[in-house]
């Protein structure tokens, strides 16, 4: 089909209901993003599920993200944005589906890879048309429209998905995505142009291996090493391994004349912190949306649905920060504001770290309402000014070294953090009395000692896996603490402090870009 001009689709009155479809899909990438957070206890006791088992279920989706989104955003630009855009959603679907009827974890894992590469697929391209359907007068509200989106499908995700769990089998938290990616399908096919841009990067097929390769065999090693130790030879070839794939691939972008991933970016000084904040701030929050709903569910008793409740207050904080962080940083300049905003998610961290089995959510709800507030105020501005600190040419390879770094943030803090959980909570769980094989099946997870436990009727178990997963759970906070405050520190001393708001004024694609990678989340 041919390409349609920007000016013939600005005057088409159907660009409003196109956005609608837009809408659709980015808002079931954002339902997926924390919905099987909340279904991981059930899936674990109803699966056997070890916590490294849960790890992969969440880390299987991002991996595949991380590594395939550049690449799959060129397949749009080289053989139509639309056309690419509804394979993505077909594959997300399929995927969906495939992890409905999974009848044990490693069809899950598989499953969640699918989804991935269907994510993939959308992220990038559900963004990249929106310069062809509206114009700059325009596009800087259709861009509200769908980070809006993306950012409602975070605190509904874990309340759909309890309430779906309480009603029905765990199989469903995939089952909703299909009428959502299907309506997706159905409005791109009869609303959006199709767009392309012949003149882009060819893809780099070794570049996506090395990527995806480097990635896999780095998260693995990080997942198994509690179970085998840091020094087992496979751990040590895994790690060995990802170092150099990764050097690989740094050292063929940096030759390449149209790299995929243009790693000179990383000399602006503004780019590079902004950067580094915005990760660090992505493996906090994956981390944390790991190891809090056992918690809630497990350990303070509450059922799937309530657990969803309960994470309402961090996401509250997070979407109302998120939208007043511009003024903000307007005022004061995106190095205070990013700044203030890591040392409030330290605090929140250090402050969640002194949970106790006996503390109750209230005490909860007040220090994940305080890590709201550090996220928003934090990740936006620094996004912002990580794109502002580049000239206007390479604010679409800058989008997407950033969106690539922060899901590849998101999934080591839940590759770090679970391990950091998991090997602390083994530790610590007193399984005296029990067999050999009812002790190694307890020390897997705080809800596989629960179903222990109950077999066995065994008060102290009990006590044993709460004291040990709330032990383990302080100790993640405290390192998320620590690392949001020399991030903060860092911020400070090399942050520029410039107001980051003319672009969003000028509907400017370094704006666009920006809320895109904000929804993406």
């Amino acid at each position: 089909m041919a390409t349609v001009t920007q000016n013939a689709v600005r005057r088409d009155p159907r660009r409003w209901w196109a956005l609608g479809a837009l809408v659709a899909s980015m808002l079931t990438l954002g339902f997926d993003t924390t919905i099987l957070n909340v279904a991981l206890p059930t899936m674990a006791g109803e699966l056997g599920a070890t916590t490294g088992q849960q790890q992969w279920m969440a880390d299987a989706y991002v991996i595949v993200f991380a590594a395939l989104m550049l690449p799959a955003g060129l397949l749009g630009d080289r053989f139509g944005r639309r056309r690419m855009l509804v394979v993505g959603l077909g594959i997300f679907l399929a995927g969906s589906v495939m992890g409905s009827l999974a009848g044990d974890v490693n069809w899950v894992i598989a499953a969640r890879t699918v989804m991935g590469l269907g994510a993939a697929l959308v992220m990038p391209l559900a963004l990249s048309v929106l310069p062809s359907l509206f114009g700059p007068d325009e596009r800087t509200k259709a861009v509200g429209v769908i980070s809006a989106a993306s950012s409602l499908g975070l605190p509904l995700g874990p309340i759909i998905g309890g309430w779906l769990l309480n009603h029905f089998w765990w199989g469903s938290v995939f089952l909703v995505n299909v009428p959502m990616a299907a309506i997706g399908i159905a409005a791109c096919v009869f609303l959006l142009p199709e767009t392309r841009d012949p003149a882009s990067p060819k893809v780099d097929t070794l570049s996506t291996a090395l990527t995806a390769a480097g990635l896999g065999a780095l998260i693995y090693a990080i997942i198994e090493a509690p179970g085998r130790g840091w020094g087992d030879p496979l751990i040590v070839g895994m790690l060995a391994g990802a170092a150099v794939l990764i050097t690989a691939l740094v050292l063929r972008e940096r030759r390449v004349e149209r790299p995929m991933l243009d790693m000179s970016l990383l000399t602006h000084r503004g780019f590079l912190f902004n950067t580094i904040a915005a990760t660090l701030v992505m493996f906090v929050l994956s981390g944390l949306l790991f190891v809090l709903p056992p918690y809630l569910q497990a350990v303070l008793g509450h059922d799937a649905f309530g657990t969803g409740l309960r994470l309402l207050p961090m996401m509250g904080g997070l979407i109302i920060a998120a939208r007043a962080a511009q003024p903000v940083v307007a005022r004061f300049g995106s190095r205070a504001v990013v700044t203030a905003g890591l040392v409030v998610l330290a605090f929140a961290a250090l402050l969640g770290s002194r949970t106790t089995v006996d503390s109750g959510y209230g005490f909860t709800a007040l220090w994940l309402s305080i890590t709201g507030f550090g996220f928003g105020f934090s990740v936006v501005p620094a996004m912002d000014g990580a794109l502002g600190a580049l000239p206007r040419d390479r604010a679409g390879s800058g989008s997407g070294l950033l969106m690539t770094t922060r899901q590849v943030g998101s999934a080591i803090g839940i590759a770090l953090l679970g391990s950091l959980l998991a090997s602390t909570f083994r530790d610590r769980l007193d399984v005296t009395g029990l067999p050999t094989k009812a002790a190694d099946t307890a020390g897997e997870s705080v809800v596989a000692a629960h179903i222990v436990a109950q077999k066995a009727s065994s008060a102290d178990l009990v006590a044993s896996a709460n004291s040990a997963y709330v032990h383990g759970m302080g100790l993640v906070l405290l390192v998320c603490g620590i690392a949001a405050l020399v991030t903060a520190l860092l911020a400070a001393a090399f942050l520029p402090n410039t107001p980051v708001t003319h672009a969003t004024k000028e509907g400017e694609d370094p704006a666009m870009a920006t809320a895109a990678a904000d929804a993406g989340q």
